[in-house]
């Protein structure tokens, strides 16, 4: 059985913190995160199609 009003999920958006900073489009991914055990703003080493490597992306508010 999923209940999915109890589970404390969210969606988030993760955005390329480099590709602004070259002048080319950025790169933008969906994920998910537990509200309750990571508080802080998620980041992680993504692909970067537009720059052709991987690069940080952080969470965007949404």
């Amino acid at each position: 059985m999923l209940i999915t009003d109890a589970m404390p999920r969210e969606y988030i958006i993760l955005e390329c913190t480099e590709a602004k900073k070259e002048g080319k489009p950025v790169s933008r991914y969906m994920s998910t995160r537990n509200k309750k055990v990571q508080t802080e703003r998620v980041e992680k080493m993504k692909f970067n199609k537009f720059l052709r490597r991987h690069t940080l992306h952080r969470e965007i508010k949404g």
